[in-house]
């Protein structure tokens, strides 16, 4: 995927409201408000194509260009409508280049571990205290091949040199563990579950096939029987 240019063009909006905002988004523009620093609050209009790829990543960083200025900000909240999920709002904080900002940061898991082994999840993200202009996109755990008894907290992570935990470094991210007799009857429950829809399904079919088989002969007869009576009245005639 072709990298997005982050610099995005940014109106200063006077008017505000549920009837402007909705003209705005009509328009392809998305209301934000830009805050942080000390500096006063500034209303925004963005285009909502080019946000909308930028938001793809985590923690985006837009490099807002405001009245011929260029002001560094980060994605902090994204308002959606809850049906069609439609950003309605987004929430900006200013940043400055050099500074470190806390950021949750997702994980992810890559591989597959020891056949027969469980693996559990038991954190989607990392609290970090990263530079502002190079926040991770995500922090990746291999678990290719882990049997049981392996696992990862926060202070095993890898991370880039300018990033810190912001937490207890010990909290577990990850384990693997052998299945218990919870997760083998769980596996069999699933199992049985799969049979019976399976079966369920086989038997549908099966019933569908004779009531089409039934209507094919009795369509068959009822033609019999009319060429028959047709047959019989040239007869007659």
């Amino acid at each position: 995927m072709a990298e997005v240019d982050n610099k995005v063009p940014a109106e200063v909006r006077t008017q505000f409201g549920k009837g402007f905002a909705r003209r705005l988004r009509a328009a392809g523009q998305i209301p934000a408000v830009v805050y942080g620093h000390g500096a006063e609050v500034q209303h925004i209009a963005v285009p909502a194509h080019q946000v909308r790829l930028l938001l793809r990543k985590k923690n985006a960083i837009l490099d807002l260009q405001i009245d011929g200025t260029s002001q560094l900000a980060l994605v902090k909240d994204v308002q959606k409508d809850p049906v069609l999920q439609i950003i309605e709002h987004i929430d900006l904080v200013v940043v400055n280049q050099g500074e470190k900002v806390l950021v949750n940061v997702p994980l992810h898991i890559v591989g597959t571990q020891q056949s027969g082994a469980v693996l559990e999840l038991d954190a989607k993200t990392v609290p970090l205290l990263a530079n502002a202009t190079h926040i991770p996109e995500y922090i990746e755990i291999s678990i290719e091949g882990k049997a049981p008894g392996f696992r990862v907290t926060f202070a095993d992570l890898a991370l880039p040199s300018d990033a810190v935990i912001d937490g207890d470094g010990t909290r577990l991210v990850v384990h693997v563990h052998s299945p218990s007799a919870k997760d083998l009857a769980e596996s069999g429950d699933e199992l049985a579950a799969e049979l019976a829809d399976d079966a369920a399904h086989a038997e549908h079919k099966a019933e569908i096939h004779a009531e089409q088989h039934d209507a094919e002969k009795a369509a068959a007869l009822a033609d019999a029987e009319l060429s028959g009576a047709a047959a019989a009245a040239e007869a007659a005639e």
